[in-house]
């Protein structure tokens, strides 16, 4: 069976929302956007390597497929994600020409990813795509957490992890990058 890796760049509180760019996810008023800049190091860099070494397919909210499509599809030779099929989660998305390689799943999203992890195939990497994160965590479908954890607190935003939900993990692997981010590495126990 395939495994669903998360990968996320996490707060001390929990706030996935914005990483990379103030203007980025501006949902509800957030502000703080672009806040792992300042922590940049090329090790965060070298964890996504090892994780993509493992997997074949991206399963993403269409926020965030939106938003890596159109950074990346104009130009393959930058696209991190090259080869690797995408999925895409939205109930109002038409088409998926935004990004090459990509499928729509726009009904039965517990019971269509529970469908592509019995596939054959490698794991299936998630990053951002909150609401659906959210969703496949209160189902139990995520196998592993790579995360990226800055040494900052937000105090608003979007969370990883839903309210009220307990998860037990193990952790496999921990490291401490020199801008004082910690990389932590879990598994559902």
């Amino acid at each position: 069976m395939r495994k669903i890796v998360v990968h996320e760049f996490i707060t001390l509180d929990g706030i996935i929302q914005a990483p990379g760019s103030p203007t980025e996810d501006t949902d509800g008023g957030f502000t703080h956007g672009g806040w792992t800049i300042p922590y940049w190091h090329d090790e965060i860099g070298a964890h996504f390597g090892v994780l993509f070494q493992d997997a074949d397919a991206l399963l993403l909210g269409r926020k965030t497929w939106q938003t890596h499509g159109e950074a990346f599809n104009p130009n393959p030779p930058e696209d991190p994600f090259a080869g690797m099929q995408k999925y895409v989660v939205s109930a109002t998305l038409k088409s998926t020409e935004v990004w090459r390689d990509s499928v729509l799943i726009s009904k039965n999203v517990v019971e269509e990813v529970k469908k592509l992890k019995n596939q054959p195939g490698k794991n299936i990497i998630m990053d951002g795509s909150s609401v659906l994160l959210q969703t496949l965590i209160e189902h139990d479908l995520v196998d592993e957490y790579a995360l990226h954890v800055y040494p900052l607190a937000l105090g608003i935003g979007k969370r990883l992890f839903p309210a009220g939900k307990r998860l037990n993990l193990k952790l496999l692997e921990s490291s401490t990058l020199p801008t004082g981010v910690t990389y932590q590495r879990y598994q559902s126990a």
